[in-house]
């Protein structure tokens, strides 16, 4: 076997295995060496890897990027530990903000506090469709503290005029007081959203033509974390403010190019699911009728965001081991970067390139998960890579 070939096949060991008991040899290094918060230094790109920088930020924190058909790159800011000022913003080719789509939606304040329906609350996604419209869901829970009533939302945005085209509001019935509504994807065919809901673990189907939101599959198996799992990053357990460990239901969603699947996974799992978007598309099935149709795809690593290529790879971000890793439809999983600077890679985006756009949002370097003081030790990211054949 070549040196590159047992490169590929010791981190795809690690991978699989939650980077757990003996090292491989893509991981025997990394053991020698203190974890990266302990580093005096930022994680510095290894020599040939595939990761452009598109844009860095000291503060505030990204997690979502979404890129249109023109290039046009957009990001969000959850208002987590911190209040940006841009919670929502088009990123400008030398890494300028700018608020969108203007500064009156990005404001969140005393002021405005009767009008959750037109502010960020506290925005987790934004999201392309296919007919390049820009999609932006808030789970209106700032400091993931509960949601403020009226706030959770799902808008869409016309790039062309830079206006809300639609403005969705998503129910208490369906987004309660501890829920969170994590990410989103389009059918642009059949006008319908779907989207992962991490507080409390179910899905969330919205029929965009009459703005009717349904939670479906509501805590079950699929939706939950794996309370046996303790997920690691930095080789390190993660922990909430309590001391527990830390356990993230429902997250990463993705719809075959065909529209036909939706897949999605527990972040605190190593499970990945999917079914079939005409079954949620069915107001007349019940979860129980549903749950015979969830399909149990095995084993992949711990992830956050994922993505489906052209050719129905499933992307997921293996933040356990810096990397991004591949499920191809056969189910073999194939490393596709390893690199020190991917701190959490958190969300995909693709372009019409075939570039693949991620972020690194370093989630378990917030305060959050560390006693209430920020260990982040490098700016966060979006990278971009030309996709291996």
């Amino acid at each position: 076997m070549g040196k590159s070939l047992a490169l590929q096949a010791g981190l795809l060991l690690a991978l699989l295995t939650g980077g757990c008991s003996s090292p491989t040899p893509a991981t025997q290094a990394a053991a020698s060496a203190p974890p990266d918060s302990a580093n005096t230094a930022a994680p510095q790109a290894p020599a040939n890897s595939p990761l452009q920088v598109v844009a860095a930020f000291r503060e505030p924190q990204i997690v979502g990027v979404a890129v249109l058909p023109d290039g046009r790159v957009f990001g969000d800011f959850p208002r987590w530990d911190n209040s940006p000022v841009s919670p929502v913003a088009e990123i400008g080719t030398d890494g300028s903000l700018k608020p969108y789509p203007d500064a009156a939606w990005c404001t969140w304040n005393e002021t405005v506090r009767n009008e959750p329906q037109k502010h960020w609350i506290c925005p987790q996604s934004v999201y392309a469709d296919k007919t390049g419209m820009l999609w932006v869901l808030d789970p209106a829970s700032p400091g993931l503290k509960g949601t403020v009533p009226g706030g959770p939302k799902l808008v869409r945005i016309d790039p062309k005029t830079n206006k809300v085209v639609q403005n969705i509001s998503i129910p208490e019935s369906v987004a309660a007081r501890k829920s969170y509504l994590n990410d989103v994807r389009i059918d642009t065919e059949n006008h319908f959203a779907y989207m992962t809901e991490s507080g409390i673990g179910a899905l969330v189907v919205v029929d965009l033509k009459s703005g009717k939101a349904r939670k479906l599959l509501e805590k079950h198996p699929s939706m939950l974390a794996d309370t046996t799992l303790n997920i690691k990053a930095d080789g390190q357990e993660l922990r909430d403010p309590t001391g527990k460990q830390a356990r993230f239901n429902a997250d990463g969603i993705a719809l075959s190019q065909d529209l036909q699947y939706l897949y999605w996974k527990p972040l605190t799992s190593y499970k990945l699911y999917r079914i079939k978007t005409a079954a949620l598309r069915n107001p007349a099935l019940t979860d129980a009728q549903l749950s015979q149709q969830i399909e149990d795809l095995g084993k992949v690593p711990a992830c956050d965001g994922m993505e489906i290529d052209a050719k129905n790879n499933v992307y997921l971000t293996a933040f356990e081991n810096h990397s991004i890793v591949r499920r191809t439809p056969a189910g073999q999983i194939e490393p596709v970067v390893q690199d020190p600077r991917l701190e959490w890679p958190d969300t995909f985006a693709f372009a019409a390139d075939g570039m693949l756009y991620v972020t690194n949002s370093a989630i378990h370097k917030t305060a959050t998960f560390n006693q209430g003081v920020g260990k982040q030790d490098q700016p966060y990211h979006i990278f971009r890579m030309k996709m291996p054949q």
